[in-house]
């Protein structure tokens, strides 16, 4: 006997393949065919979308050098106003808010208080977070602690921008704003086009701050009182006006003719209010009957977008006043 009991010189016995070989059955080894493409695959479909949220979660997806981009708001998303003073003020003015964020143990004062008392009498959503999800919600912005969530802004029609002084028995007077892409420009100049009886802000629809919570916070809540026109080309805009009887005034500080010699600011108007530094544009230019410099003693650049907006309106309800 050999070891292990086997008997010398009869063969062993020859066993059969192993399960999960594949050798037990001929299908086992035919192949599943081409590997289908990405969008037909289910299970492919749902991890890519899985590892996007998680990037978007950590703050974007990595970009060329390492950098994440921006993350790119959709329209239809509310915006935030933070900080006490801006909350208060725009609950105040009648901003239409959806919700009141304040922080867990915040340190109250009148401005906390009024702003509660505000919100729920208007029948504002109170939801008390942590600071963490207050920072994420203003994108970093000084909030101290509350935060006011307003929804998406919607837009008129700049021919309703005339309707509302028709109906006011009042000459147009309407600020278009040029390449102006900081909010806080528009907010700027929407509090004094608020305050010198302008009918509403005329904005491009591309390459253009927008009514965002950084507008609204500047403006002090005066854009729940004033109308914000979108155009898709401002230029096929200010034809239009003209076309309907307004005359175009664009501010740029190499404009040939002094803000003080204008005479046109009795007249159904435009006012056009172009970038700091670069001014208006050539095709905006074109459209323009007369293009007006503020003359400044001190030698400067070009004055804030904010501040020529303020001068000039101004100077149109000195003279509208007369």
């Amino acid at each position: 006997m050999a070891a292990g009991g086997r008997a010398s010189g009869r063969p062993a016995k020859k066993k059969g393949p192993n399960k999960g070989t594949g050798g037990q059955k001929r299908r086992s080894l035919e192949g599943k065919g081409a590997t289908p493409p990405a969008h037909m695959r289910h299970w492919f479909k749902d991890k890519s979308r899985s590892e996007r949220i998680a990037r978007e979660d950590r703050g974007g997806t990595t970009g060329a050098g390492g950098r994440a981009p921006a993350r790119r708001r959709s329209e239809d998303a509310p915006e935030y106003i933070g900080g006490r003073n801006p909350v208060l003020e725009a609950l105040s003015a009648g901003v239409p808010a959806t919700a009141l964020y304040v922080a867990q143990r915040i340190d109250n004062d009148d401005r906390v208080r009024d702003a509660i008392k505000v919100a729920t009498e208007r029948g504002v959503a109170l939801l008390e977070v942590t600071r963490d999800k207050l920072d994420r919600l203003t994108e970093g912005a000084v909030h101290q602690g509350v935060a006011l969530q307003i929804p998406a802004y919607e837009y008129a029609h700049p021919d309703e921008l005339i309707d509302l002084a028709h109906d006011a028995g009042e000459p147009p007077l309407i600020v278009a704003l040029d390449g102006v892409t900081d909010p806080r420009n528009l907010g700027a100049i929407a509090r004094s086009a608020t305050a010198f009886g302008a009918h509403g802000l005329l904005i491009p629809s591309r390459r253009s701050a927008g009514v965002t919570g950084g507008a609204w916070k500047t403006s002090a809540g005066t854009l729940a009182n004033l109308r914000v026109a979108r155009a898709a080309n401002l230029t096929a805009a200010l034809r239009e006006y003209r076309e309907a009887g307004l005359f175009v005034v664009g501010l740029d500080g190499e404009g040939t003719t002094e803000i003080a010699d204008v005479q046109l600011f009795t007249e159904p108007l435009v006012i056009v209010v172009g970038s700091e530094g670069r001014g208006l544009s050539r095709l905006v230019r074109e459209h323009c009957d007369v293009v007006a410099r503020i003359p400044m003693q001190a030698a400067a650049e070009s004055l804030n977008a904010g501040v020529a907006a303020g001068v000039t309106l101004y100077e149109v309800a000195r003279h509208r006043r007369r």
